[in-house]
C-alpha cells in the first residue's frame, strides 16, 4: 500500500511538472504591438507587387469617397430621403475599396471608448496634421471593442476591400448594407444600401496595434460654442451648400472640449424647442434625462446645451449606461435648476442628418439650427461603471458645489 502512494505521488509530481511546462509563455509587447521602426519594412513585405500607401484622412476620404458612391444607380438605391436633387447631394452613400491595387491604409489614435455604451459597436479615430485634427468614424461589429482597442491606441489599418460612406452625412469607414427593416418609422424611405458595420475578425486581420495606448497624446480642442462657431460651418449658405456641406463632413467626429456651458433642459421637438417632462423614462421619449426611451426606434436622443447665447445638442444613446441619469440641475421636480450648473462638456462633434428635404430653402431658414451635436463618452458616477480615463461632463454652481450625477428613480415621488 504504501508503495502504491509513493507511486501515485510520483505520478501527480510528474504531471504537476508536465502541465506547468505546457503552461503559455507571457506574450512580450513586441507581439502585440508594431513599434513605428518596425512599420515600413512590414508593409513593403506585405505588398511586394503594387506597394502601399498611408493616406491621412483627409487625403483618404478625398480619394475614396464620392459623392453617389457605388450603389446611386443600382435597382435598390439609397434610401429615397437621404437625396437632394436640386444641389446633387447625398447624405448616404457607400464605396467600395479594391483589392487589386497598391496596399491602402490609414492609421489614427482612437478617441472613443465603448464601455459606457454611448458608442455602440463604432470608434472614431484621430490624426493630427500640420498641428490640426482629422478624425473618421469607424462602423465595426465588435462587442465590447475597448476592451481591445482601448481608447488611446494608435491603430493602422488596411483598407482593401472596405468601403468608406456615409450615414446620415457623418463619413465612415464600413461595408455596404442592405436595409430592408419593413417595421421602421418611415420604412419606405429607408429602404436602401447604406454603410454597414465592418466583421469583428474581418476588422481585426485587417488592423494593427502601434505602439502601447497612451490618452496623453489625444488632441482635444477646447473651446466656446462662439469660438467653435468661427471654425465650422454652423448653417450651410444655401447659395454655396455643396461646398459647405463638404466642409462639414469633414469636420465631424473632432474631439472637443466645450467650456461655459449648461443643459437648458430642453429637447429638439422636430424643429422647435421644448421643456423635457418628469414622466418614466420607460414611456417618455421626453423625460429630463440623458436619453430616455425612443421605443426601440433607436435614434441619438438630443438635450440642448447653450452658454446663453449659442446652443448644441449633448447627443446620447438610450443604450448607454448613464442614459437615465438626470441632466445635471434636473429632478423629479423638473428642469428649473439646469441653468445653476455650468462647466464643460467633452466630447465627439457630429452634425447628423438623414432628410434631404431640410436642405431645401424656403425663403426663411434652412435646416432646423440643431444638427450639431457633441456625444460624450461617459460620466463617473458611484452606481455605474464607467471608464477610468472618461469623465466627460463637470459642472458647478456658482458657489463651486459640483454636480453629482443622479439616476432617475421611480420611487422617489
Amino acid at each position: 500500500m504504501k508503495t502504491i502512494k509513493n507511486l501515485s505521488y510520483i505520478a501527480l509530481l510528474s504531471c504537476g511538472i508536465i502541465l506547468s511546462s505546457c503552461e503559455p509563455k507571457a506574450l512580450e509587447p513586441d507581439q502585440v504591438f508594431v513599434q513605428e521602426d518596425q512599420l515600413a519594412a512590414e508593409l513593403e513585405k506585405e505588398n511586394p507587387v503594387h506597394g502601399y500607401k498611408i493616406y491621412s484622412l483627409d487625403e483618404f476620404l478625398d480619394a475614396f469617397m464620392t459623392e453617389k458612391g457605388d450603389f446611386g444607380n443600382d435597382t435598390t438605391p439609397y434610401r429615397t430621403r437621404s437625396y437632394d436633387p436640386e444641389h446633387g447631394l447625398y447624405l448616404y452613400s457607400v464605396d467600395t475599396i479594391k483589392t487589386d491595387t497598391l496596399g491602402i491604409y490609414i492609421r489614427g489614435r482612437i478617441t472613443t471608448d465603448d464601455y459606457a455604451g454611448n458608442f455602440y459597436k463604432s470608434m472614431v479615430i484621430q490624426q493630427i496634421v500640420d498641428g490640426k485634427q482629422q478624425n473618421l468614424r469607424i462602423s465595426v461589429d465588435l462587442g465590447s471593442g475597448a476592451g481591445m482597442y482601448q481608447i488611446g491606441q494608435e491603430i493602422l489599418i488596411r483598407c482593401n476591400g472596405l468601403a468608406v460612406g456615409r450615414y446620415a452625412n457623418q463619413p465612415q469607414l464600413c461595408v455596404p448594407s442592405y436595409n430592408n427593416n419593413i417595421y421602421a418609422m418611415s420604412a419606405s424611405q429607408k429602404v436602401g444600401w447604406c454603410p454597414g458595420r465592418i466583421e469583428s475578425s474581418v476588422f481585426r486581420r485587417n488592423t494593427r496595434m502601434l505602439g502601447a495606448p497612451d490618452v496623453s497624446k489625444l488632441v482635444y480642442d477646447t473651446l466656446t460654442l462662439a469660438q467653435l462657431y468661427t471654425e465650422i460651418v454652423r448653417k450651410p449658405n444655401y447659395n454655396n451648400i455643396a461646398t459647405e456641406i463638404h466642409k462639414i463632413r469633414k469636420q465631424d467626429g473632432r474631439l472637443v472640449v466645450i467650456k461655459g456651458v449648461h443643459f437648458t433642459g430642453q429637447y429638439d421637438n422636430n424643429g422647435t424647442l421644448a421643456y423635457c417632462d418628469t414622466q418614466h423614462p420607460d414611456s417618455s421619449s421626453n423625460a429630463n434625462v440623458f436619453a430616455p426611451t425612443t421605443t426601440n426606434i433607436g435614434y441619438p436622443q438630443s438635450r440642448l446645451v447653450s452658454d446663453g447665447t449659442n446652443s448644441i445638442m449633448c447627443s446620447c444613446s438610450e443604450y448607454a449606461k448613464f442614459a437615465f441619469f438626470y441632466l445635471p440641475g434636473a429632478d423629479k421636480e423638473g428642469v428649473t435648476h439646469c441653468p445653476d450648473y455650468s462647466g464643460t462638456i467633452t466630447g465627439i462633434l457630429g452634425w447628423y442628418e438623414d432628410k434631404a428635404e431640410n436642405l431645401s430653402f424656403d425663403g426663411k431658414k434652412m435646416l432646423d439650427g440643431y444638427e450639431w451635436s457633441v456625444t460624450p463618452r461617459g460620466i463617473s458616477a458611484e452606481n455605474i461603471a464607467c471608464s477610468p480615463v472618461v469623465y466627460d461632463i463637470k459642472m458647478a454652481k456658482a458657489d463651486g458645489t459640483p454636480w453629482i450625477p443622479m439616476e432617475y428613480d421611480p420611487n422617489d415621488k
